[in-house]
C-alpha cells in the first residue's frame, strides 16, 4: 500500500508537546538540486553492491526516473551539448524486451545521465546561465534620427490629408 506524501488540509502537527492544526510545510521540489538527485539515482544503479532490477516493471520505472532526470538536467545545459544529445537519443529509444537487453539499456542510460550530471556540475562548455539577462543594445544615432523623421513625415501627411474648415 502506498501512502500519499501530500499534506492534507487540517493535518495535525506536534510542536514541543503542543498540538497545532494547520498545513505541514513542504519544501518545493524545484529547490532540490536536480544534479544531486540524478547522481544518487545513477550511483544506486551503477554501484557494484546494488542488485539488478528484478522485474520488467522495475526496469521501466527506473528508465522513467532517468528520463525525468535527463529532461530536468537538459534545461540547465546548452542545447547542442554532446552529452545532452547522447542522453536524449537514448531516452527516445524504447526499452528492449529481453532480460539482459533491458538491463544493458538501463546501464547505458545511467552512464549517459552520469555524463550529463558531470557536465552540469562542472559547468561545461556553453553552459546556460539563466540568471544573466541579455543587455538591450542602444540603437545607433542615425536609426533614431530616421525614426523621428519617419514619424514627423507621417504626421505631416496626415495633417495635409485632413479637410480644411
Amino acid at each position: 500500500m502506498r501512502l500519499s506524501l501530500v499534506p492534507r488540509r487540517g493535518d495535525i502537527q506536534r510542536v514541543g508537546g503542543s498540538v497545532r492544526r494547520g498545513h505541514v510545510t513542504v519544501e518545493p521540489a524545484s529547490q532540490r538540486n536536480q544534479a544531486v538527485a540524478a547522481a544518487e539515482t545513477v550511483t544506486l544503479l551503477l554501484s557494484e553492491e546494488s542488485p539488478p532490477p528484478e522485474s520488467a516493471a522495475d526496469v521501466k520505472d527506473l528508465v522513467r526516473l532517468l528520463r525525468g532526470h535527463v529532461s530536468q538536467l537538459g534545461v540547465r545545459t546548452a542545447p547542442g551539448d554532446p552529452a545532452l544529445l547522447h542522453a536524449q537519443q537514448l531516452c527516445s529509444d524504447s526499452v528492449p524486451e529481453g532480460y539482459v537487453e533491458s538491463r544493458m539499456y538501463l546501464a547505458k542510460l545511467a552512464k549517459a545521465t552520469q555524463e550529463l550530471v558531470a557536465n552540469v556540475e562542472r559547468g561545461g562548455p556553453g553552459q546556460m546561465c539563466p540568471k544573466q539577462r541579455q543587455r538591450w543594445q542602444k540603437p545607433p544615432v542615425n536609426v533614431l534620427r530616421g525614426a523621428v523623421f519617419a514619424v514627423a513625415l507621417a504626421c505631416l501627411v496626415w495633417a495635409a490629408s485632413m479637410p480644411q474648415t
